[in-house]
């Protein structure tokens, strides 16, 4: 299970963004945050994959509180999530071809001699031909872009997957193909799921249940 318990969290302390947030994810479970933009679901998603410390509450995983942040966490707790943002050029590092790009949380993990095999089976599963993956970022499409970025969060087999609008900048078809993605790898590895999205239609085909945001009670 992933439990956000009572989070509050911002970039200003004295007016944070979510205030007393809970939620529950179980192992396997899809669950959407559905919300307008600006109120707080990519800060919740990111105290949700440890990449954004809380000012108070707690994250616990599998039943073991976080007890670090980004860097900071445990490895064990840290390569537990695979996230996909909204926006892949403001989280691909442009001088990297895409193959590299996707090897990269390998690589970071001693775990080099994997990549070969691993990179060419998420290409594929995700859409990217063997020439694609040669050309860097600014060589390919944001779709293309996007494609190599959720094979990157899926390269570690995480347990958890945090989709923060990762589809609010493609087309229809390019939304479908990354969506069955994700789902398959929910399938085959019981993985559990957060979407976070603006797009009510898009969660209710996509997720098991969903939260609506409140400014007044956030909690679920």
């Amino acid at each position: 299970m992933l439990e956000l318990d009572t989070i509050t969290a911002g970039y200003d302390r004295l007016d944070p963004v979510v205030r007393d947030f809970s939620l529950r994810l179980e192992a396997g479970e899809a669950v959407g945050l559905l919300g307008p933009s600006g109120c707080g679901k990519s800060t919740v998603a990111r105290v949700a994959a440890l990449l954004h410390r809380p000012y108070r509450g707690r994250v616990v995983i599998d039943g073991e509180p976080a007890t670090g942040w980004r860097y900071g966490a445990p490895r064990a707790q840290r390569t537990a999530f695979g996230v996909v943002f909204q926006q892949p050029r403001m989280s691909a590092d442009p001088r990297l071809p895409l193959r590299d790009l996707i090897a990269e949380p390998l690589r970071a993990g001693r775990r080099a001699a994997e990549a070969p095999a691993r990179v060419a089976e998420l290409a594929e599963a995700v859409g990217l031909t063997p020439e694609l993956l040669t050309r860097r970022p600014h060589e390919v499409s944001d779709g293309q872009l996007q494609r190599a970025c959720l094979a990157r969060a899926l390269v570690l087999r995480p347990r958890w997957l945090i989709c923060d609008e990762m589809t609010a900048m493609l087309d229809a078809s390019t939304t479908a193909a990354l969506v069955a993605v994700v789902e398959e790898y929910r399938r085959t590895e019981r993985a559990g799921l957060l979407a976070v999205s603006h797009d009510r239609v898009l969660l209710d085909r996509w997720t098991d249940r969903t939260v609506h945001w409140s400014e007044t009670t956030p909690a679920a």
